[in-house]
């Protein structure tokens, strides 16, 4: 089954940095897009970004654009969001997915908390 697990979150200032990371199994990674998604506390599922199966065309949300940048590494199964210019509304639990444009959250995701 499809088995998504997410690290690097953690507490960063504003304007610092966080990479964070996910490790794919029980898939054909490299047969798919994979996307990032974030849900604040109190607020619904947003999109962040998303990355094509080879890695040619990434695309990202208005809120993110400019600041984060998604990666991925099909040798090793595992797509990368690298955070820049953090802000206290980029506060949330982060996920990622399954697939281009997607939210549906498979694994524990990580925290990333931006606050001085």
């Amino acid at each position: 089954q499809v088995r998504l697990v997410e690290s690097g979150g953690g507490l960063a200032q504003p304007g610092g940095s966080l990479r964070l990371s996910c490790a794919a199994s029980g898939f054909t990674f490299t047969n798919y897009g994979m996307s990032w998604a974030r849900q604040a506390p109190g607020k619904g599922l947003e999109w962040v970004s998303d990355i094509n199966s080879d890695g040619s065309y990434t695309s990202y949300a208005d809120s993110v654009k400019g600041r984060f940048t998604i990666s991925r590494d099909n040798a090793r199964n595992t797509v990368y969001l690298q955070m820049n210019s953090l802000k206290p509304e980029d506060t949330a639990l982060y996920y990622c997915a399954k697939g281009l444009r997607a939210t549906t959250r498979t694994g524990q995701g990580t925290q990333v908390t931006v606050s001085s």
